[in-house]
């Protein structure tokens, strides 16, 4: 049987070789960083020192795409999530009632996993390396492709070269390196011309914080406003929570990286005055709830990306392919890429036959799983950060804007809509969980029936407290770093 090289052992790297290992397919997986530490899982997660993964050191969120994707796949990965202090939160007790009052028809996947990528990853990592077929290299990383003399299909990878130049022979190639997607230098430098990504900036970066509850019985300190979240996105910054395993919740605020009054968010003093001015945030801070975990981590977030790579049917070296965050990265602030990236893996490994997959058959799983969140998440960042910049005092972005996907009218009605009917609710979870793209949603027979004039003017500010204004939120932080 045909041997499969994984560059790269995160998510997706680690759910295609658990998949294509239980299918008994040879897998080798080369990944530069180091294992987890042996001994619990969870201590294990928390030991975990990952440089080269800065990200995964901050809050991720499995949506109801990778929880689906946990059960139809790998339902022993979520069994020991479960098994390991995670929990699942079912997303039907936040539906508006059905017709006469009743309760609303199911949806049995709108549910969200309350875990730590640590968490996860530790666990898909052991059920990898537990498969006989899946051997995992650590501290080994691919500097290039191997490639067999060109015949009349044109050229094919033969194995990849690794950084200390040993050649590890392959009948196929994934790149799994993440949002870096080191394949394409590997094309660069064997002189294979490299087709155009698409690209968006997200304009973000992001302060984040872990902590964890000092009473594990008591009741939650505050509201779950957003489902499975606290908190929101506002005119001019975001600050949502998001519970895990082991009563441990994550708090990340969102800015703009022009905004100086940001930087104050490093700081833990500054961090906490801006969760306490925060809607549904501040209950969960104090002293009394809960204890930090660590310091206050900063990232900047990366573009959204599409590679040209992913969507060629017609590859210019047969048997290389990208999964993951290497073939598509979104905007971080809607939480897809987690989920993305596992459904990706998993689906890719069931188009193997005869120990290859199909490059048209990979490519039209990309195009049709990643490139509605690509489109998405890049008009939505664009929105998002004109809205903050008008807020800061900035001026607008300079790019243009992108193709909304469909008329923001739709979209304002549908919100209105999901306060009280069961389907437009429906509808609205199923997009925003990654279950259902916007022309699935909007689309489906007689939804756009259902919604209600759409609202003139400026939307109405949902209920609940109002959230600081730019000059309030940088007066409390400076505050704070002066007190």
């Amino acid at each position: 049987m045909a041997t499969t090289v994984i560059a790269g052992g995160g998510v997706a790297g680690l759910a295609l070789a658990l998949a294509l290992g239980g299918r008994g397919h040879r897998v080798r997986v080369l990944e530069r960083g180091d294992p987890p530490p042996d001994g619990p899982v969870v201590k294990s997660a928390e030991l975990w020192h990952r440089p080269l993964v800065p990200q995964a050191a901050h809050d991720h969120v499995l949506n109801g795409l990778g929880v689906r994707a946990l059960r139809r796949h790998a339902p022993a990965v979520l069994d020991a999530a479960l098994a390991e202090g995670a929990r699942l939160l079912d997303l039907n007790a936040l539906a508006p009632p059905g017709p006469c009052g009743g309760p609303a028809d199911r949806d049995d996947e709108l549910a969200t996993l309350l875990v730590r990528r640590a968490v996860l990853d530790v666990l898909l990592h052991r059920a990898a390396a537990a498969l006989p077929a899946v051997t995992l290299h650590h501290g080994s990383a691919v500097r290039g492709l191997s490639l067999a003399p060109a015949g009349r299909s044109g050229q094919r990878v033969a194995g990849v070269v690794t950084d200390d130049g040993r050649t590890v022979p392959a009948e196929v190639v994934v790149d799994a390196t993440g949002r870096a997607s080191r394949s394409r230098g590997w094309l660069a430098a064997a002189g294979v011309a490299v087709p155009p990504d698409r690209s968006s900036p997200s304009r973000l970066r992001a302060f984040g914080r872990f902590y964890r509850l000092r009473d594990p019985d008591g009741r939650p300190p505050g509201p779950l406003n957003r489902g499975n979240a606290a908190g929101g996105i506002w005119d001019h910054y975001s600050a949502v929570l998001h519970p895990a395993d082991n009563d441990v919740f994550a708090l990340t605020f969102g800015a703009l990286p022009e905004d100086r009054a940001a930087d104050g968010l490093r700081a833990a003093g500054g961090f906490a005055a801006a969760c306490r001015l925060s809607p549904w945030l501040g209950a969960w801070v104090t002293a009394e709830a809960a204890r930090p975990l660590g310091p206050v981590r900063v990232i900047g977030m990366p573009p959204n990306l599409l590679r040209g790579t992913a969507l060629d049917g017609r590859p210019r070296v047969a048997g290389l392919l990208q999964v993951g965050d290497a073939a598509c990265v979104t905007d971080p602030m809607f939480g897809r890429g987690l989920s993305t990236s596992l459904e990706h893996a998993f689906r890719l490994a069931e188009l193997w036959a005869d120990g290859r997959p199909s490059p048209a058959a990979a490519a039209a799983l990309a195009d049709g799983l990643l490139r509605p969140w690509y489109e998405l998440g890049a008009h939505d960042s664009w929105a998002r950060t004109a809205r903050w910049r008008a807020a800061c005092g900035l001026p607008p972005p300079t790019a243009d804007r992108p193709r909304p996907p469909v008329p923001a009218e739709w979209v304002a009605a549908a919100a209105a809509a999901a306060a009280t009917d069961p389907v437009a609710w429906r509808g609205v979870s199923r997009l925003q969980h990654t279950l259902a793209t916007p022309a699935e949603v909007y689309g489906a027979p007689g939804f756009l029936a259902r919604l209600p004039p759409a609202p003139v003017g400026a939307a109405a500010r949902p209920p609940g407290p109002r959230p600081p204004t730019h000059d309030e939120l940088r007066a409390a932080i400076a505050a704070r770093e002066e007190g």
